[in-house]
């Protein structure tokens, strides 16, 4: 393609040298150069792609797309400087890949929690109903049935475009995307084209890259400002922030709730560990999962199909064969009776939903085992928070690693620590190693017991000083109990 091409839309400040030279493909990293690439320097959280641009021209790069003009200005080379590299690469991605989204269905889902189960569970509605579909979330990416490994939740935008690129030319005509906040913060989503937004729950999370909650919600609402009118968008509005989303959008505005007059109503009318019976806009439906965030859960999930043009009596029934994702309240029951729970819930306002949950299904004749840890190089501040609700709200807490990363896992357990009422002391306990906190709470539970462990959920590794390490929360619980029943 020509650089021209490629260029369209990206807001540029200044060209120094020919546009009309052909390019072989667009790079960010400076070490896949090829001769005849056009190098973009981003300026990223860890390193500057300006301090690359040199090396990437001897690498053989055609062109450089850069923030600042290098002190050394080859007449070989065209340099093109941009207000924003990131934003400029998203608009140069969908131009390279011939910007397959505006010829599918895409949806993106946003928020704090529900944004992979909303995301999975609507492609796998509309797959159920005939249609082929895509998905790009932090389990997986889907192209029709073809499935690649997620690294991110929002992946950059040349993948995004190659993997919508894939699902054009496979025939895929819906995609649903999660769209974290760091995506929209670094451009990820710009060039885009969006058919739906859903708005789920903002609550505290990735402070340790937004300054302030404020800042943290408007990057969200950005990504509704951005919509076309010929979109809808669809807030969850029993979280006071979804009205916030819809202040400046230009699209269809859409609300459902479980308490407030919405758009889309539901009400929980059985809660069992089997599942949920619910009223959606005056029509019952039982659907296999469980708790009153996966009534929110499928009350978007409702909404979003009948706006993509179901007819509201099939979207129903498809909501009511739909299967849980993995991680998310995934579930097993051991021969001895105890139950045990893998569950993502890696915020404060998630852990409480899933012990809110619990608590509704539960007799209290038997014990709440919760195992809980917090990431290493992430957001400190909900470290003690989510200690002091995982101890006031299980009868035995067990404090542990979840991925350390970079961090003393011992540190992190302290920082923890802080948030535990003198009242709830004697129902803690640190145990550093994950696997031997998960068997000291399956020795602890007697038959009808209920074993929660949360932060993980699907994620089949661990990663202690920069090292992954194989690890399975349910894997793990299901070999120990089956070794405790012998």
């Amino acid at each position: 393609m020509l650089l021209r091409d490629i260029l369209y839309k990206a807001a540029i400040e200044l060209v120094k040298g020919p546009t009309d030279i052909s390019v072989s493909k667009i790079e960010f990293d400076s070490r896949l150069i090829k001769e005849g690439d056009v190098f973009v320097a981003i300026k990223g959280t860890q390193s500057n792609g300006h301090d690359y641009i040199q090396k990437a021209i001897s690498l053989g790069a055609v062109a450089v797309v850069c923030e600042v003009l290098p002190d050394t200005v080859l007449d070989t080379v065209t340099y093109v400087v941009v207000n924003s590299a990131s934003s400029a690469l998203a608009f140069m991605a969908a131009n390279y890949y011939g910007n397959p989204s505006a010829s599918l269905k895409l949806v993106g889902v946003t928020g704090t929690n529900g944004k992979t189960t909303i995301a999975t569970l609507l492609n796998q509605l509309f797959k159920n109903a005939g249609f082929s579909a895509g998905l790009l979330s932090t389990v997986k990416i889907l192209v029709n049935d073809k499935e690649y490994p997620a690294t991110h939740t929002t992946p950059d935008s040349l993948t995004i475009n190659r993997y919508l690129r894939e699902m054009v030319d496979v025939g895929v005509e819906y995609c649903f995307m999660e769209v974290s906040s760091h995506g929209i913060h670094q451009n990820r989503t710009e060039g885009l084209t969006f058919v739906g937004g859903v708005f789920t729950n903002l609550s505290h999370d990735h402070l340790d890259y937004h300054a302030t909650f404020a800042e943290y919600r408007d990057v969200k609402k950005s990504f509704f400002d951005h919509l076309p009118k010929s979109a809808f968008a669809l807030v969850n509005v029993d979280d006071k922030n979804g009205l916030v989303m819809l202040q400046n959008t230009a699209a269809k505005k859409l609300t459902y709730a479980l308490k407030t007059y919405a758009d889309y109503r539901a009400q929980i009318l059985e809660n069992q560990l089997s599942g949920l019976l619910l009223k959606i806009n005056g029509e019952e439906v039982w659907v296999k999962l469980i708790g009153t965030f996966n009534a929110y859960n499928l009350l978007a999930i409702y909404a979003v199909a009948v706006n993509l043009g179901l007819d509201d009596r099939e979207a129903l029934r498809l909501l009511s064969e739909l299967e849980s994702v993995s991680g998310r309240f995934q579930f097993i029951v051991s021969d001895s009776k105890i139950t045990a729970i893998v569950d993502y819930a890696h915020t404060p306002d998630a852990l409480e939903n899933v012990l809110s949950t619990i608590e509704n299904i539960r007799t209290r004749n038997e014990q709440l085992i919760t195992v809980v840890g917090c990431g290493g190089d992430r957001d400190k501040t909900k470290r003690p928070i989510m200690a002091h609700i995982a101890s006031s709200m299980s009868d035995r807490a067990i404090f542990t690693s979840d991925n350390p990363r970079s961090e003393v896992p011992e540190d992190i357990i302290e920082d923890m620590e802080k948030g535990v009422e003198p009242i709830n002391y004697k129902k803690t306990v640190a145990v550093v190693d994950r696997k031997q906190a998960i068997k000291i709470a399956c020795q602890l539970a007697r038959p009808n017991d209920i074993i929660l462990i949360a932060g993980k959920g699907h994620e089949t590794y661990q990663e202690i000083k920069g090292v992954k390490y194989d690890f399975d929360d349910m894997e793990t619980v299901k070999e120990i109990l089956k070794q405790l029943n012998k």
